[in-house]
C-alpha cells in the first residue's frame, strides 16, 4: 500500500513541474490541427475523385 501511496504522491510532485500550455497556445494549436484535417481531407478527396473517374474512362 505504501508504494502506491509513494506513486501518486511521485505523480503529482512530477505534474508541478510540467509547463502547462496557456489557454491561447492550445486554441491556436487546435486550429492548426483542424485546418490540416480538413485541407489533407479535401486534397485525398480529390485525388481519390481523379482515380475513379480515371478508372471509369479506362474501362468503360
Amino acid at each position: 500500500m505504501k508504494k502506491i501511496i509513494q506513486f501518486f504522491k511521485d505523480s503529482v510532485s512530477e505534474l508541478k513541474k510540467v509547463s502547462w500550455p496557456s489557454r491561447e497556445e492550445v486554441g491556436s494549436s487546435t486550429r492548426i490541427v483542424v485546418v490540416s484535417v480538413v485541407i489533407f481531407a479535401v486534397v485525398l478527396g480529390l485525388v481519390d475523385f481523379l482515380f475513379v473517374t480515371g478508372i471509369d474512362k479506362l474501362f468503360s
